[in-house]
């Protein structure tokens, strides 16, 4: 088993052949029985690193990039360094350890060196990614067939889960994508696409009205109005009036 020093210089020397991009699989390449893992979390959540240990705890240590970030020994209280001297907890039980609200610089190689009450030394590596958060869902929707075809997306580095909520619908579905029948896709139907991982959770909504395409205008039919016929009526009459006015002049004249 390595010392805790004699991990950090191993790391380190990993790093320089990796060109800064260390993993745990570059790790396993040096040294096979090492115990790393690959893990992520999202910037603004809270982040607890994994850990399954059985035995009472008397000494924990974590460190990230070879700087101490937490200590523990038994009857003394947990000390806590920059830069997560106000952000962070460390679990006495099982040596976890939680960063509250992620940042992007948080993004480095923890190791974990921990005795337990068998005196012996234990070395977890975790090499932690920190991505960004999902965007706003969008939803597409697609004639197809004889009803609706619904799709939602969101851009994201790793798969998410799904979840369709509708307005007068009791059933869910948790797929990206969701088909209605014709006759459930009714124009006043909302509809909700809800998307998560982790602790974050974003959703969108339309309307299925906003799905079917604009119908196009007919030319407006002539309007016939009663005030336009009567109008006419009089026009007609008044014309009328005069040319038989002229006609009983000209008879007069002979």
């Amino acid at each position: 088993m390595l010392s805790h020093h004699s991990l950090l210089l191993f790391l380190e020397e990993i790093k320089g052949h990796t060109a800064g991009s260390t993993n745990c699989n570059g790790m396993r390449t040096f040294m096979a029985h090492i115990h790393c893992e690959d893990v992520f979390g999202i910037a603004g959540e809270n982040f607890t690193f994994p850990l399954k240990i059985n035995q009472k705890l008397v000494e924990i240590l974590w460190t990230k990039n070879k700087h101490k970030v937490a200590e523990w020994e038994v009857q003394n209280e947990t000390t806590y360094f920059d830069p997560l001297k106000n952000r962070g907890f460390l679990s006495k039980e099982n040596g976890s350890l939680t960063i509250f609200n992620l940042e992007n610089s948080d993004a480095g190689t923890y190791v974990l060196d921990y005795m337990d009450s068998l005196e012996e030394n234990n070395d977890v590596v975790f090499v932690l990614s920190v991505l960004a958060p999902p965007s706003e869902p969008e939803i597409s929707c697609n004639i197809s067939g004889d009803g609706l075809l619904l799709q939602c997306t969101a851009d994201f580095q790793k798969p998410l889960n799904y979840t369709w909520k509708f307005s007068s619908i009791p059933s869910t579905y948790e797929t990206q994508e969701v088909f209605i029948p014709k006759e459930k896709a009714d124009g006043s139907e909302k509809v909700t696409c809800f998307i998560k991982f982790s602790q974050t959770e974003k959703s969108s909504e339309i309307s299925l009205a906003q799905c079917y395409p604009d119908e196009k205008e007919s030319p407006p039919a002539p309007v016939w109005g009663h005030s336009h016929g009567r109008q006419s009526s009089v026009n007609f009459s008044k014309g009328l009036l005069r040319l038989l006015s002229a006609c009983i002049a000209i008879i007069l004249e002979y």
